[in-house]
C-alpha cells in the first residue's frame, strides 16, 4: 500500500467522514423518488453541486439528479457500499466517474478493472433497465498547480496519460458490456489538453464554473 492510499484511506476523520455520509445517504434514500437520474463517483463527483443547483432552481430536468459520490474512494468502496450508493435508489440513468483513485493509490491495474467491470456486471443484473454510462476521466492540469506539498503529492501518481489509458481501457469494458461511454470534458482542456486554471483550485478538483460546462455537456444523455 503507498504511503498516500494509507494517508487517505485509514485517515481517521477521512474514514469518519465516509461513514457519516453513507448514513447521511441511507437516512435520505428512505424518501428518494426512484427512477431518477444517478451520479455516482469519487471526490470530483460528490462536489458536483447538483442538488444544490436542483434545489435553488437554477436547474431543473424532467427528472430529479442524486448525487450519491463519496470523496477519497476506490472501486472497491463502491462495491462495498453499492446498496447505499446505487441500488436503494433504483434509478432510470447512472452516469459513473469512479477509478481516478485508484490509480492514485496505485491499485494493481486488474483489480482496479476488474472491480469496475464487476460495478456494471452487479447494476445490469440487479437493475436490468437502468441506463450506465462510464464517463471518460476530466483533464488535470499539473502545470500550473503542484507547487505546494499536497499538491505535489496528489500529481506523483496522476496526469493524464495514466487517466487517458485507463480510460481507453473503460471503453473498452463498455464497450463489451453494452453501457455507454461517453465524453462530456469537452471545453475543460486548454490547448496542451491540461485542465483550465479558472475551473480547478488545486489542478485536479473541478470549481463550479467547470461543473457548469460538464453538465452542458451532459444534458443531451438525461
Amino acid at each position: 500500500m503507498s504511503k498516500e492510499t494509507q494517508e487517505l484511506t485509514l485517515n481517521p476523520h477521512l474514514i469518519e467522514f465516509q461513514n457519516n455520509l453513507l448514513a447521511e445517504y441511507q437516512e435520505k434514500n428512505k424518501s428518494i423518488k426512484k427512477g431518477q437520474i444517478l451520479f455516482i463517483g469519487s471526490s470530483i463527483m460528490e462536489i458536483f453541486p447538483i442538488e444544490k443547483w436542483q434545489e435553488e432552481h437554477k436547474v431543473s430536468f424532467d427528472k430529479y439528479i442524486y448525487n450519491r459520490a463519496v470523496r477519497a474512494t476506490t472501486t472497491k468502496f463502491l462495491l462495498d457500499h453499492i446498496d447505499i450508493q446505487i441500488f436503494d435508489l433504483e434509478p432510470s440513468k447512472i452516469f459513473i466517474n469512479i477509478g481516478t483513485n485508484d490509480i492514485g493509490f496505485q491499485v494493481p491495474k486488474e483489480v482496479f478493472h476488474h472491480n469496475y467491470e464487476e460495478i456494471i456486471k452487479q447494476i445490469k443484473q440487479k437493475l436490468p433497465n437502468t441506463e450506465i454510462y462510464v464517463l471518460k476521466y476530466y483533464p488535470i492540469n499539473n502545470v500550473d498547480f503542484g507547487s505546494d506539498e499536497d499538491e505535489a503529492t496528489l500529481f506523483k501518481t496522476r496526469n493524464n496519460e495514466l487517466f487517458n489509458e485507463a480510460s481507453l481501457i473503460n471503453k473498452e469494458m463498455a464497450e463489451k458490456l453494452n453501457v455507454h461511454f461517453i465524453d462530456v470534458s469537452q471545453g475543460l482542456a486548454d490547448e496542451n489538453g491540461n485542465l483550465k486554471k479558472e475551473y480547478t483550485f488545486d489542478g485536479a478538483h473541478i470549481l463550479p464554473n467547470g461543473c457548469e460546462v460538464i453538465l452542458n455537456n451532459m444534458k443531451k444523455y438525461f
